[in-house]
């Protein structure tokens, strides 16, 4: 008879809201500022995107501006430029997105290895710096090191015996190589602090019955650190997909010069030239708009191939 009474599962009884709001006030209290900050930044200049749809003039203001549809997509998708910026934008967010992803994972394995605490905590203050410096800065220092004759890779190459006058920023055929180096040596120490979190938290246990197992060091990477992290490296990927269409403006434009204009024009810069430099607020929004869209169907696309390959999603 015992085997056949079954418990009951303890089921706590329901609060209404106002009774939750009393009792973990604290709780709540903590979270307005963070509604606050996503309500005034992210949310209400929403409502901008609507000169996506409006002919803007100042005179006239958002609200009473003509409406014009979708006249401005169909202009974008129609024109000459569009084959050519989507292409460059895509190239370059595979870059930041798809490329640089692994080596974030690699150099916090490699500085999980390093037993001596002195000389780790230096190494990852090293990595981190460069993501605290301007652009404008690294840009500046690129052009130092790669300036013709005098710049610091040009006289090595003259010293090799080669031709030192190559100016690297004008030539295309080195725009995504400059481009590809300056963000993974600027993002490579910040992108690899959350892994590093993640590989913390991982049990110790698991590596000591391996290392009694006779695994090596790579073995124990490969078939606990990197399983165990999983998550982390689905969720990551998922929301850097969002971004295959936001190549960066900054450091696109300041990497622009006449010669590698055919690759460094994308989404972002063409909307900075035609929205703030040509006035054309409603067309550039309308391109912004786009962009967001096309994320956001992205990480949906992507978070749902993800739940199902390897049971990891945003939601």
């Amino acid at each position: 008879m015992a085997s056949a009474v079954r418990q009951k599962k303890y089921k706590p009884p329901k609060q209404s809201l106002s009774k939750r709001l009393v009792r973990y006030w604290p709780l709540y209290l903590m979270l307005v500022p963070c509604i606050i900050y996503y309500a005034l930044i992210c949310y209400v200049p929403m409502a901008g995107s609507v000169l996506a749809f409006k002919d803007y003039s100042f005179k006239k203001g958002i609200w009473g501006s003509p409406w014009v549809g979708l006249d401005y997509f169909k202009t974008f998708f129609l024109s000459y430029d569009a084959p050519r910026l989507i292409k460059n934008t895509l190239t370059i967010g595979v870059i930041k997105c798809i490329l640089e992803f692994p080596f974030a994972i690699i150099l916090a394995l490699m500085l999980n290895e390093i037993i001596n605490m002195k000389f780790k905590k230096v190494a990852q203050t090293i990595t981190y710096l460069p993501h605290f410096l301007s652009s404008v800065i690294i840009v500046t220092m690129l052009q130092k090191i790669l300036a013709p004759n005098v710049g610091i890779l040009n006289q090595a190459i003259s010293a090799l015996g080669g031709d030192g006058s190559t100016f690297f920023l004008m030539e295309a055929d080195y725009f995504y190589q400059i481009l590809f180096s300056m963000d993974l040596w600027r993002n490579i120490g910040w992108d690899s602090i959350i892994y590093l979190a993640a590989i913390s938290s991982v049990d110790t246990a698991l590596y000591e019955a391996a290392e009694m197992d006779g695994c090596n060091k790579l073995k124990r990477m490969w078939h606990i650190t990197l399983p165990s992290i999983r998550g982390t490296i689905g969720l990551l990927f998922i929301m850097g997909v969002g971004g295959l269409l936001s190549s960066g403006v900054e450091q696109v434009w300041l990497l622009r010069t006449p010669g590698n204009m055919s690759l460094a024009d994308t989404l972002d810069v063409y909307v900075v030239r035609v929205g703030l430099q040509g006035g054309q607020f409603g067309y550039a929004t309308a391109i912004g708009l786009i962009q967001g869209l096309v994320g956001l169907v992205l990480v949906v696309t992507c978070n749902k191939i993800c739940k199902k390959m390897t049971e990891v999603s945003l939601w």
